[in-house]
């Protein structure tokens, strides 16, 4: 199996993994558009070998697996900041949320109410 068919079938093995768990509701749009744009990349580039030398020699790269390893270290960058910062407005809202409840449980304890939750 030559290399560049070996791409391509990985790139739509990719794409149809991506698609299949938007579908299940595992993945949300928002985090898939970057997957399926570099699958859609990966693709075009595995069935026209000669875009990436020309590619390369656009941008003065010498080797065209340097302009890959710096495409994909890239793309790994921009989903851990992506994934940084879901993560820090999650921990913001779940300590709002923390907040909120805690002020409730207050209320309901001036009331005279009983929580059923403290102890």
């Amino acid at each position: 199996m030559s290399a560049s068919l070996l791409g391509a079938v990985a790139a739509i093995l990719v794409f149809v993994f991506i698609v299949i768990l938007l579908r299940r509701g595992l993945l949300k749009e928002k985090y898939a558009v970057l997957w399926l744009l570099f699958a859609a990349v990966t693709v075009v580039l595995a069935l026209v070998p000669g875009a990436l030398r020309w590619i390369s020699d656009l941008l003065g790269v010498e080797i065209p697996a340097n302009l890959i390893f710096f495409a994909t270290i890239t793309l790994l960058i921009l989903v851990s900041i992506q994934m940084n910062y879901e993560l820090s407005r999650h921990e913001a809202r779940i300590r709002r949320l923390a907040e909120e409840v805690a002020l409730l449980r207050e209320r309901l304890d001036e009331k005279g109410g009983d929580t059923g939750g403290s102890p």
